[in-house]
């Protein structure tokens, strides 16, 4: 169920699931989390899953999208991100994995947050 959708020039956040109350992670916090991250033609390039299971990061180790997105999630939180180029991977990409100036499209549900 679609609740939320909110877009600005730097992501558009789609919310696929109910808005639970709660802390929400600052950018210097660290995060769990289990993702799945596709191109703009559905091939998945990574999952948390490929990994073995959650991940887990500082916000402020990660893209600007992610680190801009998941800080308006709380813990239980399912969110569509919907990256651009500028706050993702650029002109550069990534080579063999994310092709340059690519739209970037993940799901990802918030699991836990270390203050």
């Amino acid at each position: 169920m679609i609740l939320r959708t909110f877009a600005a020039a730097s992501l558009t956040l789609i919310s696929l699931s109910t808005f639970a109350a709660g802390p929400h992670p600052s950018a210097t916090d660290s995060v769990t989390v289990n993702y799945v991250g596709k191109l703009a033609d559905g091939t998945v390039f990574d999952s948390s899953a490929r990994h073995g299971g959650p991940a887990t990061f500082r916000l402020n180790q990660v893209i600007p999208c992610w680190t801009q997105g998941l800080q308006s999630m709380t813990v239980g939180e399912t969110k569509q991100l919907t990256c651009p180029p500028e706050t993702a991977y650029g002109a550069n990409g990534i080579p063999g994995v994310i092709p340059p100036n690519s739209t970037l499209h993940f799901t990802v549900t918030l699991l836990h947050i270390d203050h």
